[in-house]
């Protein structure tokens, strides 16, 4: 892999917009649920073309991420020396602050391994409650912070949401469970297997 710029830096700002617009997606959710106290059903109507929109666009920006890491993996052919490394550094313009938020994809096993745990299917808060348990050691200060437009909800617990969400769109956990509850698919059992082949 190329070396001579911060090989995670391009990821982290990818961290971020994600971060930012799942923030925009929240407020806008919240400000639907307000909205349905009201009964304007037209207000009510746009908020939710609005966020559905929001999440189609978390999705490009999710695969335009996956779509960098991959070509970033490919360029591994040739390496570059200290001054050339030098240079490139002076020419970087500013740097992107260190102890952004644990990727989506770093929640996928221990969810994985927290319903099978619990045998195949539960509910979020206890999967999320276990899972933080699990992940002990790797969420870092920043995943405890509050999100801004939820002060209640620590950054983790909303990756971890929406890493559930991602799984579900790649198989991995089923699709059609009742509201409030997780479940794993034969594919996430396949996937988590192929993590720990004993």
């Amino acid at each position: 892999m190329v070396e001579g710029n911060n090989a995670a830096d391009v990821p982290a700002a990818f961290e971020i917009l994600l971060e930012e617009i799942e923030a925009e997606i929240e407020f806008n959710n919240q400000i639907g649920a307000k909205l349905f106290e009201s009964s304007d059903y037209k207000k009510i109507q746009a908020v939710l073309e609005h966020v559905e929109q929001l999440n189609a666009f978390r999705d490009k920006v999710v695969v335009l991420k996956r779509e960098y890491l991959k070509i970033n993996n490919q360029v591994n052919s040739y390496e570059i020396n200290e001054e050339e490394k030098a240079s490139a550094s002076r020419r970087s313009l500013s740097r992107l602050p260190r102890g952004m938020r644990t990727p989506q994809e770093a929640y996928y096993q221990p969810i994985l391994s927290v319903l099978v745990d619990m045998g195949g299917a539960a509910k979020m808060n206890d999967i999320l409650t276990q899972v933080e348990i699990m992940m002990k050691g790797i969420l870092k200060d920043v995943d405890y912070e509050s999100l801004a437009s939820a002060p209640d909800m620590p950054r983790w617990r909303n990756a971890a949401q929406w890493a559930r969400q991602a799984m579900v769109q790649e198989g991995l956990l089923k699709a059609d469970s009742p509201r409030g509850f997780w479940e794993i698919s034969e594919s996430g059992r396949k996937w988590l297997e192929s993590k720990h082949p004993d």
